[in-house]
């Protein structure tokens, strides 16, 4: 596996190592002890998978708070999205920025996610497939989200939004959130 370290601190974009020959190739995908050398916590306590009909659904920005904070590794398995982080640590010299990757079938890249990223993706594709290996158990209570179209961000999604629940549509602005004291 091949790690890059993006602009925020501590996430990862993990692209394979391909072994090739006639018949195809064969990559390694996850390693624990490659992980921990790159300083990554290789816990994997569930591993999801989301399939999305419609070119332009959007899903997300959605992170867990400590005791339950997750790392994610996210891969497109079919199709094509685009892939959005961002840093909700108030200790990092990077909290509050964002970035996106651009995640396919084809380039077989993965994210890694830290602890207290939201993330978030548009499906660029008709009929993409997104799997996740996820460090931490769904706790309910101690799920967050952000508005993925929030002015305080102003993330560049690629495409419009076709489809987004309702759940994600309404998520409270930073702004509110930041008043609040929710953060």
């Amino acid at each position: 596996m091949i790690f890059t370290e993006t602009e925020l601190k501590d996430a990862y974009i993990i692209d394979l190592e391909q072994k090739q020959d006639h018949r195809g190739f064969f990559a390694r995908t996850f390693c624990a002890k490659e992980f921990e050398a790159h300083g990554l916590k290789p816990t994997v306590a569930q591993c999801n998978l989301s399939f999305n009909y419609k070119k332009g659904t959007l899903r997300g920005m959605h992170y867990q708070i400590l005791p339950a904070a997750e790392t994610k590794l996210i891969r497109c398995t079919q199709g094509a999205i685009y892939d959005v982080i961002i840093d909700m640590r108030p200790e990092s010299p990077t909290y509050l920025q964002h970035i996106g990757v651009e995640l396919t079938a084809e380039n077989h890249r993965a994210l890694y996610v830290p602890e207290m990223f939201a993330h978030g993706y548009q499906t660029l594709t008709e009929s993409a497939e997104v799997a996740y290996q996820v460090g931490e158990f769904y706790t309910p209570g101690y799920e967050r989200g952000l508005r993925y179209d929030d002015p305080f961000f102003n993330i560049q999604w690629p495409i419009d939004v076709t489809e987004i629940s309702e759940k994600d549509k309404n998520w409270p602005l930073m702004k509110m959130m930041t008043v609040g004291g929710n953060v």
